[in-house]
Protein backbone atom coordinates (compact mmCIF):
# COMPACT_ATOMS: atom_id res chain seq x y z
CA UNK A 1 0.00 0.00 0.00
CA UNK A 2 1.27 3.42 -0.71
CA UNK A 3 1.51 5.37 2.83
CA UNK A 4 1.68 8.96 3.18
CA UNK A 5 2.95 10.61 5.99
CA UNK A 6 1.76 13.89 8.23
CA UNK A 7 2.22 17.55 6.87
CA UNK A 8 5.02 19.55 7.93
CA UNK A 9 4.98 23.30 8.93
CA UNK A 10 8.37 23.82 7.34
CA UNK A 11 29.33 9.28 -20.15
CA UNK A 12 33.27 10.13 -17.83
CA UNK A 13 35.02 9.10 -15.18
CA UNK A 14 33.53 6.87 -12.42
CA UNK A 15 33.60 8.55 -8.91
CA UNK A 16 32.72 6.35 -5.48
CA UNK A 17 29.13 6.82 -4.40
CA UNK A 18 27.87 7.31 -0.66
CA UNK A 19 24.03 5.97 -1.08
CA UNK A 20 22.30 5.59 2.14
CA UNK A 21 20.38 2.06 2.72
CA UNK A 22 17.04 1.53 1.28
CA UNK A 23 15.27 1.07 4.72
CA UNK A 24 16.85 4.60 5.33
CA UNK A 25 14.30 6.06 2.66
CA UNK A 26 10.68 6.59 2.73
CA UNK A 27 10.18 4.52 -0.29
CA UNK A 28 6.98 4.65 -2.52
CA UNK A 29 5.46 7.02 -0.14
CA UNK A 30 3.98 10.07 -0.07
CA UNK A 31 5.67 13.12 1.47
CA UNK A 32 2.85 16.20 2.16
CA UNK A 33 4.55 18.73 2.61
CA UNK A 34 6.67 21.29 1.00
CA UNK A 35 8.95 20.05 -1.37
CA UNK A 36 11.99 21.87 -0.70
CA UNK A 37 10.74 21.23 3.38
CA UNK A 38 10.78 17.37 2.56
CA UNK A 39 13.38 17.50 0.21
CA UNK A 40 15.83 18.60 3.13
CA UNK A 41 14.90 15.91 5.16
CA UNK A 42 16.51 12.95 2.62
CA UNK A 43 19.68 11.95 2.86
CA UNK A 44 22.83 12.79 0.38
CA UNK A 45 23.07 11.13 -3.01
CA UNK A 46 19.67 8.98 -2.47
CA UNK A 47 18.18 8.99 -5.24
CA UNK A 48 18.95 7.74 -8.94
CA UNK A 49 16.40 10.38 -11.28
CA UNK A 50 14.24 13.40 -10.18
CA UNK A 51 11.54 14.25 -12.34
CA UNK A 52 10.47 17.63 -12.00
CA UNK A 53 6.48 19.15 -13.35
CA UNK A 54 7.29 22.33 -11.35
CA UNK A 55 4.74 25.13 -10.95
CA UNK A 56 4.78 27.26 -14.57
CA UNK A 57 3.98 30.60 -13.10
CA UNK A 58 1.07 30.94 -16.28
CA UNK A 59 0.27 34.78 -14.85
CA UNK A 60 -3.07 34.24 -16.11
CA UNK A 61 -5.13 37.40 -17.03
CA UNK A 62 -8.63 36.57 -16.79
CA UNK A 63 -10.97 33.69 -17.88
CA UNK A 64 -10.85 32.42 -21.04
CA UNK A 65 -14.04 31.35 -22.68
CA UNK A 66 -14.27 29.00 -26.14
CA UNK A 67 -15.75 29.87 -28.89
CA UNK A 68 -19.62 28.59 -27.89
CA UNK A 69 -19.20 29.86 -25.31
CA UNK A 70 -17.51 27.39 -22.21
CA UNK A 71 -15.09 28.64 -19.58
CA UNK A 72 -11.77 26.85 -20.72
CA UNK A 73 -10.31 24.71 -17.32
CA UNK A 74 -6.98 26.85 -17.24
CA UNK A 75 -4.26 26.27 -14.60
CA UNK A 76 -5.35 29.19 -12.32
CA UNK A 77 -4.73 27.41 -9.23
CA UNK A 78 -2.74 29.10 -5.65
CA UNK A 79 -0.12 26.87 -6.10
CA UNK A 80 0.93 28.25 -9.76
CA UNK A 81 0.88 31.79 -8.20
CA UNK A 82 4.14 33.80 -7.67
CA UNK A 83 4.27 37.45 -6.85
CA UNK A 84 7.28 38.18 -9.38
CA UNK A 85 9.62 36.55 -11.29
CA UNK A 86 12.64 37.17 -8.78
CA UNK A 87 10.17 35.57 -6.26
CA UNK A 88 9.80 32.35 -8.89
CA UNK A 89 13.27 32.22 -9.73
CA UNK A 90 14.22 32.40 -5.84
CA UNK A 91 11.97 29.43 -5.49
CA UNK A 92 13.59 27.89 -8.60
CA UNK A 93 17.30 28.02 -7.15
CA UNK A 94 15.85 26.32 -3.70
CA UNK A 95 14.27 23.40 -4.89
CA UNK A 96 16.92 22.93 -7.66
CA UNK A 97 19.76 23.00 -4.82
CA UNK A 98 17.85 20.41 -2.95
CA UNK A 99 17.03 18.00 -5.97
CA UNK A 100 21.32 18.41 -6.62
CA UNK A 101 22.39 17.64 -3.25
CA UNK A 102 19.74 14.43 -3.19
CA UNK A 103 20.37 13.33 -6.49
CA UNK A 104 23.24 10.49 -6.80
CA UNK A 105 26.39 11.69 -8.80
CA UNK A 106 25.43 9.48 -11.83
CA UNK A 107 21.91 10.32 -11.84
CA UNK A 108 19.79 12.54 -13.76
CA UNK A 109 16.92 15.03 -13.37
CA UNK A 110 14.54 15.89 -16.00
CA UNK A 111 12.62 19.04 -15.59
CA UNK A 112 9.00 19.58 -17.89
CA UNK A 113 7.68 23.30 -18.56
CA UNK A 114 6.16 25.53 -20.98
CA UNK A 115 7.24 28.77 -22.85
CA UNK A 116 6.58 30.64 -19.56
CA UNK A 117 8.91 29.09 -17.30
CA UNK A 118 11.43 27.05 -19.14
CA UNK A 119 13.87 28.94 -20.04
CA UNK A 120 14.62 30.32 -16.56
CA UNK A 121 14.57 27.34 -15.14
CA UNK A 122 17.13 26.38 -17.90
CA UNK A 123 19.43 28.88 -17.20
CA UNK A 124 18.94 28.35 -13.35
CA UNK A 125 19.63 24.77 -14.16
CA UNK A 126 23.23 25.47 -15.40
CA UNK A 127 23.89 28.17 -12.91
CA UNK A 128 23.72 25.04 -10.06
CA UNK A 129 26.05 23.17 -12.47
CA UNK A 130 23.92 21.28 -13.95
CA UNK A 131 24.63 19.40 -17.45
CA UNK A 132 21.88 19.61 -20.06
CA UNK A 133 22.23 16.28 -22.10
CA UNK A 134 19.23 17.19 -23.69
CA UNK A 135 16.32 19.34 -24.53
CA UNK A 136 13.14 17.35 -25.38
CA UNK A 137 10.36 18.77 -27.18
CA UNK A 138 6.96 16.56 -26.46
CA UNK A 139 4.85 17.97 -29.44
CA UNK A 140 1.29 17.44 -28.57
CA UNK A 141 -0.71 15.21 -30.72
CA UNK A 142 -3.85 16.98 -29.43
CA UNK A 143 -3.12 20.05 -28.11
CA UNK A 144 -5.63 22.57 -27.05
CA UNK A 145 -6.44 25.11 -29.79
CA UNK A 146 -5.76 28.76 -29.42
CA UNK A 147 -9.50 29.85 -28.85
CA UNK A 148 -9.04 33.35 -29.49
CA UNK A 149 -6.96 33.43 -32.25
CA UNK A 150 -4.29 35.90 -31.49
CA UNK A 151 -1.16 33.24 -31.39
CA UNK A 152 0.09 30.23 -32.79
CA UNK A 153 -1.37 27.24 -31.08
CA UNK A 154 0.87 26.18 -28.37
CA UNK A 155 1.63 22.38 -29.73
CA UNK A 156 4.51 21.51 -27.24
CA UNK A 157 6.18 21.26 -24.18
CA UNK A 158 9.87 21.33 -23.52
CA UNK A 159 11.82 18.81 -20.83
CA UNK A 160 15.25 19.32 -20.02
CA UNK A 161 17.30 16.18 -19.13
CA UNK A 162 20.38 16.90 -17.44
CA UNK A 163 23.56 14.91 -15.17
CA UNK A 164 24.90 16.18 -12.26
CA UNK A 165 28.26 17.52 -13.77
CA UNK A 166 29.67 16.58 -17.28
CA UNK A 167 31.51 13.44 -16.68
CA UNK A 168 28.76 11.69 -14.69
CA UNK A 169 28.42 8.31 -15.55
CA UNK A 170 24.65 8.24 -15.92
CA UNK A 171 22.24 5.22 -17.45
CA UNK A 172 20.67 5.48 -20.91
CA UNK A 173 19.61 2.87 -21.88
CA UNK A 174 20.08 3.48 -25.56
CA UNK A 175 19.33 0.31 -27.47
CA UNK A 176 15.71 0.19 -25.74
CA UNK A 177 15.08 3.54 -26.38
CA UNK A 178 15.67 2.12 -30.26
CA UNK A 179 13.94 -0.88 -29.97
CA UNK A 180 10.70 1.45 -28.65
CA UNK A 181 11.03 3.39 -31.74
CA UNK A 182 10.21 0.21 -34.58
CA UNK A 183 13.98 0.07 -34.15
CA UNK A 184 15.29 3.50 -35.34
CA UNK A 185 17.59 5.82 -32.79
CA UNK A 186 15.21 7.81 -30.48
CA UNK A 187 14.68 11.40 -31.49
CA UNK A 188 14.62 14.61 -29.28
CA UNK A 189 11.25 15.29 -30.34
CA UNK A 190 8.22 13.50 -29.02
CA UNK A 191 4.83 13.08 -30.17
CA UNK A 192 2.56 11.90 -27.41
CA UNK A 193 -1.12 12.95 -27.18
CA UNK A 194 -2.02 14.95 -23.58
CA UNK A 195 -3.69 13.27 -20.85
CA UNK A 196 -6.99 13.00 -21.59
CA UNK A 197 -10.48 9.77 -21.69
CA UNK A 198 -10.37 7.18 -19.12
CA UNK A 199 -6.34 8.11 -18.14
CA UNK A 200 -7.64 11.44 -16.81
CA UNK A 201 -8.01 11.36 -12.92
CA UNK A 202 -11.27 12.70 -11.39
CA UNK A 203 -12.33 14.25 -8.37
CA UNK A 204 -14.95 13.03 -6.16
CA UNK A 205 -16.98 15.41 -7.80
CA UNK A 206 -16.77 14.29 -11.35
CA UNK A 207 -14.38 17.09 -12.76
CA UNK A 208 -10.71 16.66 -13.83
CA UNK A 209 -8.48 16.21 -10.60
CA UNK A 210 -5.35 17.91 -12.00
CA UNK A 211 -5.20 20.62 -14.53
CA UNK A 212 -1.93 19.86 -16.13
CA UNK A 213 -1.64 16.23 -15.47
CA UNK A 214 1.07 14.56 -17.78
CA UNK A 215 0.17 11.44 -19.65
CA UNK A 216 1.46 8.13 -18.79
CA UNK A 217 3.41 7.53 -22.27
CA UNK A 218 5.51 10.41 -21.11
CA UNK A 219 6.56 9.24 -17.79
CA UNK A 220 6.90 5.53 -19.63
CA UNK A 221 9.49 6.53 -22.06
CA UNK A 222 11.51 8.75 -19.28
CA UNK A 223 11.83 5.82 -17.11
CA UNK A 224 12.58 3.46 -19.27
CA UNK A 225 15.62 5.62 -20.94
CA UNK A 226 17.41 6.54 -17.78
CA UNK A 227 16.50 4.02 -14.78
CA UNK A 228 16.61 0.20 -14.03
CA UNK A 229 14.24 -1.89 -11.91
CA UNK A 230 14.72 -1.20 -8.32
CA UNK A 231 16.48 2.41 -8.93
CA UNK A 232 14.78 5.43 -6.43
CA UNK A 233 12.98 7.93 -8.73
CA UNK A 234 12.11 11.26 -6.47
CA UNK A 235 9.06 13.39 -7.99
CA UNK A 236 9.36 16.52 -5.89
CA UNK A 237 5.52 18.38 -7.65
CA UNK A 238 3.59 14.79 -7.50
CA UNK A 239 0.44 15.73 -8.46
CA UNK A 240 -2.04 13.10 -8.93
CA UNK A 241 0.80 10.63 -8.67
CA UNK A 242 1.73 10.09 -12.74
CA UNK A 243 5.58 9.39 -11.57
CA UNK A 244 4.56 6.91 -8.91
CA UNK A 245 1.88 4.73 -10.99
CA UNK A 246 4.51 4.47 -14.22
CA UNK A 247 7.44 3.68 -11.74
CA UNK A 248 5.12 0.75 -9.79
CA UNK A 249 4.16 -0.99 -12.98
CA UNK A 250 7.99 -0.75 -14.18
CA UNK A 251 9.40 -2.01 -10.63
CA UNK A 252 11.25 1.33 -10.12
CA UNK A 253 10.91 2.21 -6.49
CA UNK A 254 9.66 5.95 -6.13
CA UNK A 255 9.13 9.36 -3.42
CA UNK A 256 6.32 11.72 -4.31
CA UNK A 257 6.09 15.06 -2.34
CA UNK A 258 3.18 17.14 -2.85
CA UNK A 259 1.46 19.69 -0.20
CA UNK A 260 -2.10 19.78 -1.76
CA UNK A 261 -4.06 17.35 -0.21
CA UNK A 262 -6.79 16.91 -2.58
CA UNK A 263 -4.11 15.71 -4.87
CA UNK A 264 -2.90 13.28 -2.55
CA UNK A 265 -5.90 11.43 -2.42
CA UNK A 266 -6.50 10.81 -5.83
CA UNK A 267 -2.86 9.74 -6.35
CA UNK A 268 -2.95 7.43 -3.19
CA UNK A 269 -5.62 5.42 -4.67
CA UNK A 270 -4.40 5.50 -8.49
CA UNK A 271 -1.29 4.33 -7.45
CA UNK A 272 -2.92 1.35 -5.08
CA UNK A 273 -4.83 0.45 -8.60
CA UNK A 274 -1.58 0.42 -10.70
CA UNK A 275 -0.84 -3.65 -11.33
CA UNK A 276 2.98 -3.92 -11.49
CA UNK A 277 4.71 -5.72 -14.69
CA UNK A 278 5.09 -9.03 -14.43
CA UNK A 279 9.30 -9.31 -13.53
CA UNK A 280 10.09 -11.15 -16.88
CA UNK A 281 8.45 -8.11 -18.97
CA UNK A 282 11.03 -5.76 -17.46
CA UNK A 283 13.88 -6.82 -19.42
CA UNK A 284 15.59 -4.59 -22.05
CA UNK A 285 17.81 -4.74 -24.18
CA UNK A 286 21.21 -4.20 -22.34
CA UNK A 287 23.28 -0.98 -23.98
CA UNK A 288 26.14 -2.97 -25.60
CA UNK A 289 28.47 0.04 -23.50
CA UNK A 290 27.63 -1.18 -20.36
CA UNK A 291 28.32 -5.10 -21.10
CA UNK A 292 31.64 -6.62 -20.36
CA UNK A 293 34.50 -5.82 -22.46
CA UNK A 294 35.41 -9.37 -23.72
CA UNK A 295 38.67 -9.84 -26.31
CA UNK A 296 38.48 -12.42 -29.43
CA UNK A 297 40.72 -14.21 -28.04
CA UNK A 298 38.73 -15.59 -25.10
CA UNK A 299 36.51 -17.07 -27.37
CA UNK A 300 39.45 -18.59 -29.13
CA UNK A 301 40.71 -19.56 -25.21
CA UNK A 302 37.69 -20.98 -24.67
CA UNK A 303 36.96 -23.00 -27.86
CA UNK A 304 34.00 -20.73 -28.92
CA UNK A 305 35.85 -20.21 -32.49
CA UNK A 306 38.47 -22.86 -31.99
CA UNK A 307 41.74 -21.77 -33.26
CA UNK A 308 42.26 -22.54 -36.97
CA UNK A 309 38.53 -21.66 -37.85
CA UNK A 310 38.08 -20.09 -41.12
CA UNK A 311 36.55 -16.81 -40.99
CA UNK A 312 35.07 -14.69 -43.98
CA UNK A 313 33.31 -11.62 -44.59
CA UNK A 314 29.38 -11.65 -45.43
CA UNK A 315 30.13 -11.60 -48.86
CA UNK A 316 33.07 -14.01 -48.91
CA UNK A 317 35.19 -11.91 -50.06
CA UNK A 318 38.30 -12.50 -47.72
CA UNK A 319 39.57 -15.29 -45.68
CA UNK A 320 41.22 -15.22 -42.91
CA UNK A 321 42.76 -17.61 -40.23
CA UNK A 322 42.02 -17.99 -36.68
CA UNK A 323 45.40 -18.49 -34.79
CA UNK A 324 46.35 -20.03 -31.25
CA UNK A 325 46.27 -16.29 -29.94
CA UNK A 326 43.40 -14.82 -31.13
CA UNK A 327 45.29 -13.19 -33.82
CA UNK A 328 44.10 -13.69 -37.48
CA UNK A 329 45.86 -13.49 -40.88
CA UNK A 330 44.82 -12.91 -44.35
CA UNK A 331 46.27 -11.86 -47.62
CA UNK A 332 49.64 -10.81 -45.92
CA UNK A 333 47.86 -9.10 -42.78
CA UNK A 334 48.09 -10.64 -39.27
CA UNK A 335 46.81 -8.76 -36.32
CA UNK A 336 43.14 -8.41 -34.42
CA UNK A 337 39.98 -9.00 -36.22
CA UNK A 338 39.80 -4.51 -35.86
CA UNK A 339 42.87 -4.64 -37.42
CA UNK A 340 43.02 -6.74 -40.25
CA UNK A 341 39.55 -6.33 -41.11
CA UNK A 342 40.22 -2.38 -41.69
CA UNK A 343 43.36 -3.28 -43.55
CA UNK A 344 41.62 -4.99 -46.33
CA UNK A 345 38.80 -2.61 -47.16
CA UNK A 346 41.54 0.16 -46.92
CA UNK A 347 39.40 1.91 -44.02
CA UNK A 348 40.56 3.77 -41.03
CA UNK A 349 38.94 1.42 -38.75
CA UNK A 350 36.69 -1.67 -38.85
CA UNK A 351 34.41 -3.69 -36.33
CA UNK A 352 35.35 -7.12 -36.04
CA UNK A 353 33.07 -8.25 -34.43
CA UNK A 354 30.35 -7.84 -37.35
CA UNK A 355 32.46 -7.72 -40.30
CA UNK A 356 33.61 -11.16 -39.51
CA UNK A 357 31.97 -13.94 -40.14
CA UNK A 358 32.10 -17.72 -39.29
CA UNK A 359 30.07 -20.76 -41.04
CA UNK A 360 27.99 -22.99 -38.21
CA UNK A 361 25.40 -25.62 -39.85
CA UNK A 362 25.97 -23.58 -43.25
CA UNK A 363 25.21 -20.55 -42.38
CA UNK A 364 27.43 -17.67 -42.16
CA UNK A 365 27.05 -15.74 -39.04
CA UNK A 366 28.69 -13.30 -37.46
CA UNK A 367 31.24 -13.60 -34.67
CA UNK A 368 29.34 -10.83 -32.46
CA UNK A 369 26.32 -13.37 -32.37
CA UNK A 370 28.93 -16.03 -30.72
CA UNK A 371 29.95 -12.96 -28.50
CA UNK A 372 26.78 -12.56 -27.27
CA UNK A 373 25.43 -15.83 -26.72
CA UNK A 374 29.13 -16.12 -24.74
CA UNK A 375 28.15 -13.45 -22.70
CA UNK A 376 24.41 -14.48 -21.83
CA UNK A 377 26.37 -17.78 -20.37
CA UNK A 378 28.77 -15.28 -18.06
Amino acid sequence: MTMILPETESLGRSRPRTSPRAKDLPLDTILEGDCIVEMARLPDRSVDMIFADPPYNLQLGGDLFRPEGGKVDACDDDWDKFDSLAVYDDFTREWLAEARRVLKDDGTIWVIGSYHNIYRVGSLLQDADFWILNDIVWRKANPMPNFRGTRFTNAHETLLWCAKDEKARYTFNYRAMKALNDDLQMRSDWVLPICAGAERVKDDAGDKAHPTQKPEALLYRILLACTKPGDVVLDPFFGTGTTGAVARRLGRKWIGIERERSYVKVARQRIDATLPLDESAMTVMADKRSQPRIAFGLLVESAVVPAGSLLTDAKRRWSANVNADGSIACDGHAGSIHKVGAALQGAPSCNGWTFWHIELDGKLQPIDALRQRHLSAL
